[in-house]
């Protein structure tokens, strides 16, 4: 399956972003204290990487290598470098923060996860692999929208 430049870079990018934002919400889950916003986070970290296998099966029908922890050259963006370095700052920001506090760095995450997403989006990628994005990308959405109720109700 033939894909032009800019739909290589873009599905790399996505694929650094499953993978930092499983580990983000992964160390999330281990710095917050109460039990249902961990349990949440824990299940997030889940979701990224399902994510990130989903869009690994996908980019070997694209040709795109598949590894998301360095061999991928349009993987370091400066979109991918600034979610890696947003989920990067979460872990200073888990010791000795509040719950409240943890759930606004993972909510930066998911901003700037659907900021790449949407660039994603407006690549030119194969049908299939754009119902991919675009299912991953509402999912991303729904958790950036329950994480922030969850950020309210933790203050």
């Amino acid at each position: 399956m033939a894909t032009t430049n800019n739909s290589t870079a873009a599905f790399s990018e996505l694929l650094a972003i499953a993978h930092t934002g499983a580990k983000g919400y992964q160390e999330a889950a281990e710095g917050a204290s109460n039990p249902q916003i961990k349990a949440e986070l824990s299940h997030l970290s889940q979701q990224r990487a399902q994510f990130e296998s989903q869009l690994q099966q996908q980019a070997s029908r694209l040709g795109v290598a598949g590894d998301a922890t360095g061999s991928i050259e349009a993987a370091v963006t400066e979109a991918a470098a600034a979610v890696h370095r947003g989920w990067i700052n979460l872990k200073s920001a888990i010791t000795g923060q509040s719950d409240a506090a943890i759930l606004g760095e993972c909510e930066t995450g998911d901003a700037t996860a659907l900021t790449a997403y949407e660039t994603a989006l407006k690549a030119d990628l194969p049908a299939e692999v754009r119902s991919v994005v675009e299912q991953q990308h509402g999912q991303i959405l729904a958790a950036k929208n329950k994480i922030t109720l969850l950020k309210g109700q933790a203050k």
